[in-house]
């Protein structure tokens, strides 16, 4: 049942076809609820404008995200990344933060029988992206007015935003790496601390679940920009995009890019490292949980246990 500070799924269908009224100047003919997560509500709404998606968000702090998503978005479009046309994100019209964006036709990614052939595209488009260039390294960059959270370095960012020792700290208090593993996490990650090379755009979670694809395997749109970051390079996207792959499957995304495997090869410590560390906010959650079972799993997956390709 929803507290008295949450809304009801009833409250929130209402909402989302307020918006849809207020906006086209009429109501939806249908809207329908398609899934979301625990603050996430979305709808498709049949108008005679067209089809469209209605996000809402029961976390007020939402709107920042949703602003971030339409400035990604726009971006992303003009290189030639394929996105939703997000036409409005606001609070005003109902209290809580709200997007509209096109209907795409497309599904998801995730299951598709042509994922390897959808996995190239991805890796293709990750590469576009990654030219957008940015002012200043994580979640706070370009699409916020705000100046004093933002970080003017790759070296500021590691040490504040990320909190690089904290989830050093995770890793070791919950055993999930043995100190020399820890310590050469910390080293690989402080040696780039001086690199100069200037911030870009990454989609933040450059996944098969982000992605929408026709019936033949070509992607209509990479979806869910929220959280998005501005980054080093291409590290803090490919950590994430090839971390839950198949070896065949990271193949084709690596050469969808187009990086040289002498390349690969010297960035692979770094991309190793990121995608260590993001375990550690889930780590810790685990530990409070006191789910010693899926700690023990990831101790495993951490430890290598899992690579059947590279030796010690």
């Amino acid at each position: 049942m929803p507290t008295a500070a949450e809304p009801s799924p009833a409250q929130i269908r209402k909402m989302a076809r307020t918006v849809v009224e207020h906006h086209f100047r009429k109501p939806p003919k249908t809207i329908t609820q398609k899934g979301g997560g625990l603050t996430n509500y979305v709808f498709q709404a049949k108008h005679d404008e067209g089809v469209f998606i209605v996000r809402i968000s029961a976390d007020r702090a939402k709107i920042n995200s949703f602003i971030k998503e339409q400035w990604a978005t726009v971006k992303a479009r003009e290189v030639g990344v394929p996105t939703p046309q997000i036409l409005e994100v606001g609070n005003d019209v109902v209290p809580y933060p709200y997007m509209i964006a096109r209907h795409v036709a497309g599904q998801d990614a995730t299951h598709h029988p042509a994922r390897l052939q959808i996995l190239h595209q991805m890796g293709h488009y990750a590469a576009l992206i990654h030219t957008i260039g940015t002012t200043g390294f994580g979640h706070t960059f370009d699409w916020s007015s705000n100046q004093l959270s933002l970080n003017a370095t790759w070296k500021d960012f590691l040490r504040g935003e990320f909190n690089l020792e904290s989830r050093l700290d995770i890793l070791r208090r919950h055993r999930m790496l043995p100190r020399p593993q820890i310590d050469l996490l910390r080293a690989t990650l402080r040696r780039t601390e001086s690199w100069k090379k200037p911030p870009v755009l990454n989609h933040g979670d450059m996944r098969l679940k982000n992605v929408l694809a026709d019936n033949d395997g070509k992607i209509t749109a990479i979806i869910d920009w929220e959280n998005c970051i501005s980054s080093v390079g291409s590290y803090w996207d490919l950590s994430l995009a090839l971390h839950d792959l198949s070896i065949d499957a990271k193949e084709e995304f690596i050469d969808g890019y187009g990086i040289a495997l002498k390349d690969l090869r010297q960035m692979a410590g770094v991309i190793k490292a990121i995608n260590v560390l993001n375990y550690a906010p889930r780590v810790e959650e685990l530990a409070a949980m006191k789910d010693t079972q899926t700690l023990e799993r990831y101790r495993a997956r951490l430890g290598g246990v899992l690579d059947l390709y590279s030796l010690p």
